[in-house]
């Protein structure tokens, strides 16, 4: 079983090729430094070592707050920070921000964290960064779709039971899973924020394998766990695709969607 630092260390070149530019060709004009920017759920760091060298600001010029809950994944980030810059942890839940936790932020942003978050949750992000003033860029908010090439009868079934696990109720609602790109968008645009999408788009195949194997993996077992009476037919249905994967002929794209709000000008 993959830890979960491993895991985010497997996937941080995905989510790199994944995000999308356009949407950091957007933000850059709304930039000036110095610049602060607060990462709400940062993980390993990811979303800084990606960010900092697209932003207008030179990272000598840049402070990174890295809020998280996990003390060991602050002290990766905070250790792999961006070079150059100077970081700053805080340590807590991203669900519980104080009303000025953001205050003086240039920039605010998050990675594969808001389909995690229950719908009461998200409109508590959404007041802080809106309260902020600042541009808030937010990416790799699972859609839902996915698309397996070549495609297999219990495809369909095996997603419906990943997606209905993403909503399983925790924390006294229900997470947002594959609802969360539609719902932040609409939460921005309900406090008057312009709002930008793009697909960010994960795309697996044998030059990704060792990511593929630990995806399916954990694709099958959520499918599973939402569904026990498809742990048979999944079980044989994983044997195939690994065989796949192993071959070289499987290829997976995972549907995600990055999101750039800011206050209207």
């Amino acid at each position: 079983m993959t830890t979960f630092p491993a895991w985010l260390a497997l996937r941080e070149p995905a989510d790199a090729a994944a995000r999308s530019r356009d949407l950091v060709d957007a933000l850059r004009p709304l930039l000036t430094g110095p610049l602060v920017v607060h990462d709400l759920g940062c993980g390993s760091g990811s979303m800084g070592r990606w960010l900092a060298p697209l932003l207008p600001v030179p990272p000598a010029q840049q402070t990174w707050v890295l809020h998280d809950r996990d003390p060991e994944l602050l002290a990766i980030a905070a250790e792999d920070a961006p070079p150059g810059a100077l970081v700053e942890t805080r340590a807590g839940d991203v669900t519980a921000l104080a009303p000025d936790a953001l205050s003086g932020a240039g920039l605010v942003t998050s990675s594969a964290l808001l389909d995690i978050l229950t719908a009461e949750e998200l409109a508590g992000f959404v007041a802080a960064c809106a309260s902020s003033g600042a541009p808030v860029l937010v990416t790799l908010d699972v859609t839902g779709e996915v698309a397996l090439d070549p495609s297999d009868p219990l495809d369909s079934a095996l997603r419906d039971a990943f997606n209905a696990h993403q909503r399983r109720p925790v924390r006294g609602g229900d997470l947002l899973g594959p609802d969360a790109p539609s719902a932040v968008a609409a939460a921005f645009r309900a406090r008057g924020q312009d709002v930008r999408t793009a697909a960010s788009p994960w795309r697996l195949d044998a030059a990704t394998g060792e990511l593929l194997l630990a995806w399916l993996e954990g694709w099958v077992a959520a499918a599973v766990e939402q569904r026990p009476d498809l742990a048979a037919p999944a079980a044989a249905w994983a044997a195939r695709r690994v065989a796949q994967v192993e071959s070289g002929s499987l290829a997976v794209t995972v549907q995600h969607e990055d999101l750039l709000a800011a206050p209207r000008r």
